[in-house]
């Protein structure tokens, strides 16, 4: 029951009815710390680091080497207590409850001094029954205790040790952290800091009831295969407290689709459960739910009302999406194993996107303008999935209703159409039989029981039962079917031919497609970059802006991380060579950047063209998710957004190359291959063009169209096929290191794919590459600002940067082969054209030499 209400009793609360009386508890709390020796005002939601930031009392907790300078916060003992008075006649009132929407983490809850309950799970709602304690004139309080020490104890009394004890030491986090239920990567991970929070993160409040109370209700739209038609399942709890049986009706209505039902119900004391079977009528045509770039994310209106005994009633109201999601694991002709992809609508759709994490290690400063930020640009790049990684939170019901919104397919609760997937954990199937852990194979068995008690036994077993609308998964990365066939637990977990597998290699050349896994889904990869110098200087001071000075050391949580970005950098470009040492850091910030994005992209374009081809056994990718979307602070990390929402190059690279129509070029045994991958739903008539260009000049040297062709929907074809030295001689004076090439799809004169382009050398080898002068004038128009780009020459990776300014560019990191260009700048927030001005910083690749 306890995974139940973590998943699901969230979703749409009765407040206050003609049956009730509901009391806020949000706003002003007083805490202080263990020895009493400080006291201060404190916000719920919220927690101490933000109370005493509030106060003046610490500085940015994120500033420099904060994250190890206020250890002693999340080491003490905190209480947080409240006097309130309750402003309606208590004694009226059969039912009262103190409601805890969310706790972090371990804490003794007490009502006017006597004990009333404990919590210890960050992620679990709880309803204590104060109707004996509560009266007119109230204190609350909260006493909780170190995350970190509570967690230390708990493993102490273990009866045996359970990996990892601690986080490598480059991490700098705190141990034991699996031993609570609490956000994993609060304390520390190789991408974030260790900010081990106490408080109160979610709301509270006082609910009085008398005769019933509806705690929750929820709804599961299923497709009935046999009949061709929508039902709609609703399940209603309900707390009745009245000492005889109440009776009544519900009235379900979705106008839209000409649907209304009515029920009889009667409701005998006790918690009780009423569950409702929705037809939807037949004869009105239902627009189903579909992510991102497939359709669109109807939805309808419906209402609940129930008519009780003695003319009480509760109304609620949902939005209700339909669609149908399916994993698809069957045998593949000329492959061993099976495939490993999801329909929606019974279309096959390839997920495309990024894995996503906590926006801040203090959520009361994570809002809904923040998330609809980060998740527009996770739309805005052309992505239609997002992997919640199970070491973060269960994200806010805003988060998933924007999700709904904006068609990005995500994995939690129930009623949400964007969920599309459960999964038990990640990478512990893994961790167990590539024995990341180094346990002794005496040992092994005893892990493995745990593990399969745990996410089969448990939660695969209460999930299924609660969800038959999803699939769920063990593990993640896994081999699907296979693992279950092999006792729940596959001996190779990151087998090409089954599941999703995560891939990760910073030694080897990213250009090098080879080196990249042609596996059924790839749910994790990546490369690391820094973020802007404009997001760094925030948290950073003088002494800091350097590549090799202590902070940045102090900031890079992944072991040899800052070398491996170097060795990645240097078998492409040159490093920087400016005797200007603030200079320096921010070109090498700048070639992060650079690399990173094209690490990606290279991997990325290789997962989409293998979407449709069985190459020497393994192929079928319908899955790309890289990582990772976002960012928790500012430090350098795998992360396309920054920290607060700036787009990196990799996230305007992402816009290209998760675009619905794309050219991808490669190259195997010098010859020069194109592939046109679509994820539309219809077939496309294009044609392809591709150019040959000089790095000194900006005329094309030359340039072929293809005949027309039909690019079939969803597939990736083999659109073009060269020899790379044929190519060059036909091409007239030019050399791989002399020449570039380019090339995009067009219809009816018109592009239809971005502009993809194909280095055949190093840059560091490249021969007439010049320093170009780019400048720009800037003009507005209505609510955005056009920038017009003049160069001198070809210019790779041009980087346009307004510093602090937020808002993000059209286009950004492109080559430019043109002497012109105009480009679009979006500001999240108003800005000025003078501002902009003076802001206003152009790099390309030749400046930083």
């Amino acid at each position: 029951m306890c995974l139940r209400l973590l998943l699901l009793l969230a979703l749409c609360r009765a407040g206050p009815t003609a049956l009730g009386r509901s009391l806020s508890l949000r706003g002003s709390w007083r805490i202080r710390s263990g020895n009493g020796s400080l006291e201060l005002p404190g916000r719920v939601p919220g927690c101490v680091h933000s109370a005493l930031l509030q106060r003046g009392l610490i500085q940015d907790p994120y500033y420099r080497f904060n994250d190890l300078n206020y250890r002693w916060i999340s080491l003490d003992n905190w209480t947080y207590s409240k006097k309130f008075k309750i402003p309606f006649n208590i004694s009226k009132w059969q039912k009262v409850n103190l409601i805890f929407e969310g706790v972090d983490t371990v804490a003794k809850v007490l009502l006017n001094s006597v004990p009333i309950g404990k919590t210890g799970n960050m992620f679990k709602r709880y309803s204590f029954d104060i109707t004996s304690v509560v009266r007119e004139v109230n204190s609350l309080e909260l006493c909780f205790q170190s995350s970190v020490l509570y967690a230390a104890q708990r493993s102490k009394a273990h009866s045996y040790s359970v990996p990892p004890d601690c986080p490598p030491p480059v991490q700098k986090g705190q141990c034991h952290v699996n031993f609570i239920r609490k956000e994993q990567s609060s304390f520390g991970w190789d991408w974030g800091p260790s900010f081990p929070t106490q408080g109160i993160w979610k709301d509270v409040r006082i609910e009085a009831y008398n005769i019933c109370h509806l705690n929750y209700f929820m709804f599961s739209p299923i497709y009935d295969n046999h009949t061709q038609g929508w039902n709609l399942e609703i399940e209603s709890s309900f707390d009745v407290v009245s000492s005889k049986p109440i009776s009544g009706q519900v009235i379900v209505a979705i106008p839209k689709l000409q649907t209304r039902q009515t029920y009889s119900i009667e409701l005998q004391p006790g918690e009780r459960i009423v569950e409702l079977f929705v037809k939807i009528n037949k004869n009105v045509t239902v627009e189903t739910w579909w992510p991102h770039g497939h359709g669109n994310q109807t939805g309808y209106n419906m209402t609940i009302l129930f008519k009780l005994d003695g003319g009480l009633s509760i109304e609620k109201s949902a939005k209700v999406y339909f669609r149908t999601v399916e994993l698809i694991e069957e045998p593949i002709e000329g492959s061993r194993g099976l495939s490993f992809y999801f329909k929606i609508n019974g279309l096959p759709i390839f997920l495309k996107g990024s894995n996503w994490i906590p926006a801040d290690s203090f959520q009361d400063r994570v809002t809904s303008d923040l998330l609809r930020l980060l998740l527009q640009s996770a739309v805005d790049a052309n992505m239609n999935t997002l992997r919640v990684w199970g070491g973060g939170i269960y994200e806010q019901d805003e988060f998933y209703r924007l999700c709904d919104e904006l068609g990005i397919m995500i994995r939690r609760l129930k009623y949400h159409p964007s969920i599309i997937a459960w999964s038990g954990n990640n990478e512990n199937e893994a961790a167990l039989m590539m024995n990341w852990y180094n346990i002794p194979a005496s040992e092994l068995h005893t892990y493995i029981k745990d593990y399969v008690i745990l996410y089969v036994k448990n939660i695969r077993k209460i999930v299924l039962a609660e969800d038959k609308t999803r699939p769920f998964i063990i593990s993640s990365p896994t081999n699907g079917a296979e693992s279950i066939k092999e006792g729940w637990l596959s001996v190779n977990p990151y087998d090409n031919n089954f599941g999703d597998v995560h891939f990760y290699d910073y030694i080897s050349d990213c250009w090098n497609w080879k080196v990249f896994p042609k596996a059924r889904f790839v749910s994790e990869y990546g490369y690391q970059s820094w973020p802007s110098f404009s997001t760094l200087e925030k948290v950073s001071s003088e002494e800091d802006w350097s590549y090799n000075s202590k902070f940045s050391l102090h900031r890079q949580h992944h072991a040899d991380g800052n070398n491996e970005m170097l060795l990645q950098i240097g078998f492409h470009f040159k490093l920087p060579e400016s005797t200007d040492p603030l200079q320096t850091f921010k070109d090498t910030i700048y070639l992060t950047q650079v690399m990173q994005a094209q690490c990606v992209k290279i991997e990325t374009e290789f997962y989409r063209r293998s979407r449709s081809e069985i190459v020497d056994g393994q192929g079928y990718t319908m899955g790309a998710l890289y990582w990772q979307l976002n960012d928790i602070w500012q430090a350098p990390s795998w992360a396309s957004l920054e920290y607060g929402g700036k787009w990196k190059m990799l996230h305007y690279f992402a816009r290209h190359f998760f675009a619905p129509l794309l050219p991808v070029g490669f190259e195997d045994q010098d010859v020069f291959f194109i592939y046109g991958v679509s994820d539309l739903r219809s077939d496309c008539k294009a044609k392809l063009t591709v150019r040959v260009h000089t790095w000194h000049s900006l005329e094309p040297l030359c340039s072929s169209e293809t005949e027309h062709f039909v690019l079939k929907a969803g597939k990736a074809v083999l659109l073009y096929k060269e020899s790379v030295p044929v190519l060059l001689e036909n091409c007239g004076n030019c050399t791989r290191q002399s020449c570039v090439l380019s090339f995009y799809l067009s219809a009816d004169s018109q592009p239809v794919s971005p502009a993809n382009y194909h280095f055949l050398s190093s840059l560091s080898e490249s021969v007439g590459l010049h320093k170009a002068h780019i400048t720009a004038i800037i003009s507005q128009q209505g609510d955005t600002f056009a920038f017009d780009l003049e160069t001198s020459t070809v210019a790779p990776f041009v980087w346009l940067d307004v510093g602090s300014i937020p808002g993000r560019f059209s286009d950004n990191g492109f080559l430019m082969t043109e002497k012109t260009r105009t480009v679009l700048f979006y500001p999240w927030k108003p800005t000025s054209k003078s501002e902009l001005e003076q802001s206003f910083r152009v790099t390309s690749l030749t400046d930083i030499y």
